[in-house]
């Protein structure tokens, strides 16, 4: 067991380092560490087989999973997907001209990647970008409040590796998580609003109302022209059925079938789209497996008692905020979400065996800390800021970074915040 652990523990280390292919070192370095650990290939009578663990990772999240695709598959074929990005950005023009459409523009781009699995703030930077610096935005500051994207997107949604391995790891499902996740972004971007309008008047770089419209007037054209409540009704219906508890899997189906009945999708062209919709699936299924096979061996080798036995005073006395620190760490040390699961998913296990804690407020912190953490000091290396920089002129990466960590840090304070708060219940 020794050797299997020690085994386990440079597995980790290497996914930490980012050397390796993430999803492949977990499964080969696990499946070494299991079999080190005495765990037979084939199955025999009251033996533990690498089959049996790895049938541990067919977690019922997978049919949340399918179920949200198949929603968002037909939402992009209806269109309805652009028309919400359009309001979006519309609704933060009204509210703040350059900094509102910044703001809106980085919470489209958040959305898409809640629903799609990837998070990828040059989308809708490519326009809301150059339009915030027409109305007065500094470039570097308008590519920064982009790239909180991906926290949302990764905190609020339903395919990173991270998100489907907390929630498969504390049996909690998709849903509530999600509200959280959500709300908690969206204080981020609320931050750097508020902080980007007074930064604004300090410097008195403001336009008219005249400027602003005209402006505007330039990436607010819809081919579809559909009312607002339309294109939102089937996205409403699918955030209250969460709230309610119902089966992801169902609601996702029911509001893509919403959809068809308010577009002018037929159900056979419907049907299709979503079953395009569940291609997608593909990366968040390996992800799943592999993490879950890996918690599964960390747990059968003792790797998870052991930290458990370590951490269990402090654990004892402090869960949420223990749990909380690890993960911000686990980001801010590895600047990759995924890549922090190394040091978040055997704590977890651990803080898992304090019976005096909910396994749904764990899952919030651990959840939240490394997507909070992440891009705290690289903007993050591929799907956030190193993206938007090349569609925003005079844009600079540093200076776009140094504008994102305080509002980074307070998302992290509201989860020590809300740690406290989740103690009294």
């Amino acid at each position: 067991m020794l050797v299997a652990q020690c085994l386990m523990v440079l597995t980790l280390l290497l996914m930490i380092s980012g050397k390796t292919p993430l999803y492949t070192t977990a499964i080969i370095g696990s499946a070494i560490s299991a079999l080190a650990s005495g765990v037979t290939l084939v199955a025999t009578k009251g033996s533990v087989s690498l089959g049996s663990l790895i049938n541990s990772g067919l977690n019922p999240v997978l049919a949340d999973m399918t179920g949200i695709l198949m929603f968002i598959g037909c939402m992009q074929a209806a269109g309805f997907m652009d028309e919400i990005i359009r309001h979006i950005i519309r609704v933060g023009n009204k509210l703040g001209g350059g900094a509102g459409i910044a703001t809106a523009g980085g919470v489209a781009a958040g959305v898409i990647g809640m629903l799609t699995g990837f998070t990828q703030p040059a989308i809708t930077a490519v326009i809301t970008g150059k339009a915030s610096v027409k109305l007065g935005v500094d470039p570097s500051i308008s590519a920064g409040i982009h790239g909180h994207a991906g926290i949302l997107g990764n905190y609020g949604g339903f395919t990173h590796p991270t998100q489907i391995a907390v929630v498969s790891l504390t049996n909690i499902g998709f849903g509530l998580i999600n509200v959280f996740g959500v709300l908690i972004s969206l204080s981020v971007f609320a931050f750097s609003f508020i902080r980007l309008k007074l930064m604004m008047k300090k410097d008195g770089n403001l336009l008219s109302k005249e400027q602003i419209l005209a402006i505007a007037k330039e990436f607010e054209k819809s081919t579809l022209n559909l009312p607002a409540w339309k294109v939102f009704l089937p996205f409403v219906v699918l955030f209250v059925g969460f709230i309610f508890g119902f089966p992801i899997f169902i609601l996702g189906v029911v509001s893509a079938v919403l959809t068809i009945l308010l577009s002018t999708l037929s159900f056979s062209s419907g049907e299709r789209h979503m079953l395009e919709g569940v291609a997608k699936i593909a990366t968040p299924i390996v992800a799943t497996i592999g993490f879950l096979f890996m918690s599964a061996v960390i747990k059968h080798i003792g790797l998870a008692s052991l930290i458990g036995d370590v951490f269990m005073p402090i654990l004892q006395i402090a869960p949420l905020q223990s749990m909380l620190l690890v993960s911000a760490l686990a980001g801010f040390i590895t600047q990759s979400n995924s890549a922090a699961l190394a040091i978040t998913i055997p704590f977890l296990q651990a803080a898992l065996g304090v019976e005096s804690v909910s396994p749904f407020f764990l899952a919030v912190m651990a959840a939240g800390g490394s997507a909070m953490m992440q891009y705290y000091l690289t903007g993050g290396p591929v799907a956030a800021l190193a993206t938007i920089i090349p569609v925003i002129p005079g844009s600079e990466l540093k200076k776009a970074n140094k504008f994102q960590r305080p509002a980074m840090l307070f998302g992290l304070f509201v989860l020590l915040v809300l740690s406290f708060v989740f103690m009294i219940f």
